[in-house]
This record gives C-alpha cells, structure tokens and sequence, in this order.
C-alpha cells in the first residue's frame, strides 16, 4: 500500500505527535502531559508518496507493528490507546497530565 507523504503527516500532527523541519521533517511524540519522548519518525522533503518499505520503517521508529501504524494513520488506533501501547511496550513512561 502506497500513502501520500501529507496524509501520514496529518494524521501523526493529530495524534501528538509535533513537526520540528530539518533536513527531513521530524514528527516528535509528545505525552498527553506534554512531555517530548524519544518516539520519533520522519519523512522526506519533496517525497511524493511513502510505499511499504518507508511504512514499515516509520512504524517501527513509532514503537508499532505495521498493522498497528495503518490504524493509527487512519484512525482507528486512538491516542489514548497509542499511548497506553508506549508505556505497555517500555518505550515511554507513564505520565501524569501536568497543570
């Protein structure tokens, strides 16, 4: 499966995930409390569409099986539950909401 470069990208900013430009565009996750995480993918400038290679390894730089990254793209994988993964897998401590 072939997906567009700003589809994932959206989806990724919707799920806090947070954009930071460099010589790729890096999308950092960041903890419902707000704390930044070592969870991190990115992609290309100028790429014109992401194919199952790039896929597979953004999913695993996102601490997620393939399967996993599609329904967080498409949405059926909430952030709540995206998170609740991270802390299960050891990737990030649980956090609590900062006021």
């Amino acid at each position: 499966m072939v997906r567009k470069p700003g589809d994932v990208e959206r989806s990724l900013t919707k799920k806090g995930f947070q954009r930071k430009e460099g010589d790729h565009s890096y999308f950092y996750y960041f903890t419902k409390a707000g704390k930044k995480t070592s969870v991190f993918t990115k992609t290309s400038h100028g790429c014109k569409e992401l194919d199952d290679s790039l896929l597979g390894m953004m999913a695993g730089q996102c601490k997620l099986s393939r399967l996993n990254f599609d329904l967080l793209i498409e949405c059926p994988l909430d952030r709540d539950t995206y998170e609740r993964k991270l802390v299960d897998g050891g990737a990030i401590e649980a956090q609590t909401p900062s006021k």
